[in-house]
């Protein structure tokens, strides 16, 4: 039997940034994967074919980028960091199936970008901190995408799958699970990153719905109505909508709720429901 391959090769990430002169910039997020037994647990989560387009965001120091070239039939990697940018464009320079951009991925216009390919797959080691708003941004632009493959800190993770009646579960949870599938990855110990981070992590898989698991008629007013009540949870739903209609009580009673019940008691059904009484009830106001 071939000697295991070592599972925490952490000298050779430290090797290399020092090669290049270079240490993890802290306001940048950055804690680059140094296991390679996790990446390749990662690219296999993606489920490629051969013939797919793929992103990876926050590409770094090439952990998974090399795995992914091999098996994508197009590669873009987006790097805000210039200086690791440019490392990846002269590293893929004889790769003209491999495309470099250095960019904030907030910015990137991905259905300009993917234009002219099928919905791609998102592999991503995304920092902490802007975890959430680049998660958001994805499922808004879900069209171009097949399916995403997040390394998250494993709080986020457990918000994304938390079920009604539970702590975790809040508007993230709704707002996520309306708009995708959240499937199991893997769990990631901090001891696979350099620097190691002060959270636990976890890979989670999450595949756009074709059809939405909940019908509503106005899917922006859904995520208003979610994320109003959930900035009061601990309240009874009729006054955390107090906000948005005058009367929140004949609104929840025509959509089949109890006033009294708190947001995080509700289900995907329930919060549609709720949305179109309401949109009902303000179009009756005009």
């Amino acid at each position: 039997m071939a000697p295991r391959e070592p599972r925490r090769p952490l000298g050779k990430v430290r090797r290399e940034l020092v090669s290049i002169g270079r240490r993890p910039r802290k306001r940048l997020g950055q804690h680059f994967l140094a296991d390679p037994h996790v990446a390749r647990r990662i690219v296999e989560l993606a489920r490629l074919g051969g013939d797919d387009t793929v992103v990876e965001i926050g590409a770094g120091l090439g952990a998974l980028s090399d795995l992914l070239a091999e098996r994508a039939a197009h590669l873009w990697l987006i790097e805000l960091d210039p200086e690791l940018a440019a490392r990846l464009q002269e590293r893929y320079a004889e790769r003209a199936r491999v495309h470099v951009v250095q960019a904030d991925v907030l910015t990137v216009d991905f259905p300009a970008l993917l234009r002219g390919s099928g919905p791609a797959v998102v592999v991503a080691n995304l920092p902490y901190n802007i975890s959430t708003p680049v998660l958001i941004r994805l499922l808004e632009q879900r069209g171009c995408f097949s399916r995403l493959v997040l390394m998250l800190q494993r709080e986020v993770v457990e918000r994304l799958r938390a079920q009604p009646g539970s702590k975790a579960y809040g508007a993230l949870s709704v707002c996520v699970q309306t708009a995708a599938q959240v499937r199991p990855g893997l769990p990631v110990g901090p001891e696979a990153f350099v620097p190691r981070p002060q959270v636990e992590s976890e890979v989670v898989v999450l595949e756009p719905h074709r059809v939405p698991p909940v019908q509503v008629v106005d899917r922006a007013l859904m995520e208003r109505v979610v994320r109003r009540v959930f900035t009061q949870r601990r309240k009874q739903l009729a006054n955390s909508l107090r906000p948005l209609c005058a009367d929140p009580s004949a609104v929840l009673r025509a959509a089949g709720i109890d006033p009294t019940r708190r947001p995080e008691t509700l289900t995907l059904a329930e919060f549609a429901a709720l949305s179109d009484a309401l949109g009902a009830h303000l179009a009756e106001r005009v």
